[in-house]
């Protein structure tokens, strides 16, 4: 099966440290540029990432969420 992830366990906040070190907006600013996984629905109000890609992009990037990126692939 599948694993999936939500924007709050990817993302940081000042209360919830997050599975990258960059807050909501960051995270969706870099997939949109491509440099983040790209998310899809699992319903009209249900965003997720896939679990395995977010673990890849984690280890090629260091864990680093910047605009400097390595373009996700």
């Amino acid at each position: 099966a599948q694993r999936v992830v939500r924007l709050a366990q990817i993302a940081s906040t000042k209360h919830n440290p997050g599975l990258v070190p960059a807050s909501p907006a960051t995270v969706w600013r870099l997939a949109k540029a491509g440099k983040f996984p790209k998310p899809f629905k699992l319903s009209p109000g249900i965003t997720v990432w896939d679990a395995d890609e977010i673990d890849q992009w984690i280890a090629s990037n260091g864990g680093r969420a910047n605009e400097n990126a390595r373009p996700h692939k």
